[in-house]
């Protein structure tokens, strides 16, 4: 067996799993959900209908490239969305799996492992197939923590010149999982300025881009700042996204990666191999999927309705601010957030996710500690329903602590 697979942790919701082992959650109350990101509002129709439609390509092997169709269709979304002027579908977009396993393959593309010191660097907290990623390829990791005091910004000036060295490869994610942050302009150039020094690849994971609360003021992807900063051929910059969040199809596992011509071409050989081909009823089902904007808008006014009324109940027992875009709250608490996330789910059959199992300890500290994710995934009155339990949970846990002094 590989060595480096017992380096892996166990995935966030395995550690649930076993934390919750032997609990019993309160029968008489339904069972809800705020710990996994998976998007509840339905799946739209034309989506549905498109892939039912194209299910005659099943006779057919699909290509590792896609079909050109398939590469315009993202590659006008993504120049609609982002003022692009000009994004070749055929040098500089590709269709994938999914984010996930777009992100995690991709690592293993960049990454030269026999390098000494090879590093990965990475947000933290973060989405864990970063650091598989980083593990797996041969690299090391070198985490960034986020700073509430600076509204969850990364420290990156932190990081010694020596780690930027040796830095490969660097794993960015706006908006952010868990904190909700969006990197500005400012953020990108000095993103870009490190990774011209030192020569790293930056991959951008924008899989929440889509789920923002004001219509008028779309998150800053990362190529629209390149093009804003004259980075003519997005040079050692890749960016990802799906169908997931945006389209509420997570099951379809759809999505792109679009930026420099020479990253896709060595990423596109390695597919070939790796045999990540997107059937053709599913890329019918995408294309449909990415142009279309009416559904996008809609489900955005979802989302905004719940967090305008949800997230100031939470934030008078916990507190948390209002993100900038995604769909989830980074809570603090006031005990442990295992020992929170356990006590919920055994009194209210609510599960969250402790923050740290999204976070390693790092630079004295794990910036997840203390902190819970709730995403806001189900329907409004499921996720009301829920956060009226928390907030009773709250106020039961204050009294006790009050009592105890």
């Amino acid at each position: 067996m590989n060595p480096r697979l017992a380096l892996l942790q166990p995935y966030p919701f395995e550690k649930l799993r076993a934390l919750f082992a032997g609990v019993e959650a309160n029968p008489a109350k339904r069972a809800i959900s705020l710990s996994i990101g998976e998007p509840k509002h339905p799946t739209p129709r034309l989506i549905v209908d498109a892939l039912v439609a194209g299910a005659g390509a099943f006779a057919n092997y699909p290509t590792t490239s896609g079909s050109p169709a398939l590469r315009e269709a993202i590659a006008g979304w993504l120049s609609r969305r982002h003022g692009l002027p000009s994004l070749d579908p055929v040098t500089q977009v590709l269709p994938v799996l999914g984010s996930r396993e777009a992100l995690f393959a991709f690592g293993q593309v960049v990454i030269d492992g026999s390098r000494p010191g090879a590093t990965v660097v990475v947000p933290n907290p973060f989405y864990q197939i970063y650091e598989g990623a980083a593990l797996l390829a041969g690299a090391q990791v070198h985490c960034v923590n986020a700073d509430p005091a600076a509204g969850f910004a990364h420290t990156w000036r932190e990081v010694p010149a020596e780690v930027w060295a040796r830095t490969q490869l660097l794993y960015v994610c706006s908006p952010d999982n868990p904190t909700g942050r969006v990197l500005d302009l400012a953020g990108w150039r000095e993103l870009f300025a490190l990774s011209d020094r030192h020569g790293f690849v930056i991959a951008s994971d924008e899989c929440y881009s889509e789920i923002y609360f004001d219509e008028a003021k779309p998150p800053l992807g990362a190529l629209a700042a390149a093009q804003a900063l004259g980075r003519a051929g997005f040079p050692r910059l890749a960016v990802f996204g799906s169908l997931s969040k945006r389209s509420n199809a997570p099951g379809l596992r759809s999505g792109y990666v679009a930026g420099n011509a020479a990253l896709m071409r060595s990423f596109l050989l390695y597919r070939t191999y790796h045999g990540s081909a997107m059937s053709g009823a599913v890329a019918a089902a995408s294309i449909a999927a990415w142009s279309d904007e009416s559904h996008v808008r809609a489900n955005r006014a979802e989302y905004a309705s719940k967090f305008a009324r949800l997230q100031p109940q939470v934030a008078a027992v916990l507190p948390c601010t209002m993100p900038d875009a995604a769909f989830y709250l980074w809570a603090s608490t006031t005990i442990d957030d295992t020992e929170f996330a356990r006590r919920l789910f055994a009194e209210e059959n609510v599960s969250v996710l402790p923050g740290s199992f999204v976070a390693r300890d790092a630079h004295g500290h794990n910036p997840g500690r203390r902190r819970v994710r709730l995403a806001l995934v189900a329907q409004e009155d499921e996720c009301a329903d829920a956060v009226d339990r928390l907030v009773e949970f709250c106020r039961r846990l204050q009294e006790s602590e009050v009592a105890a002094r």
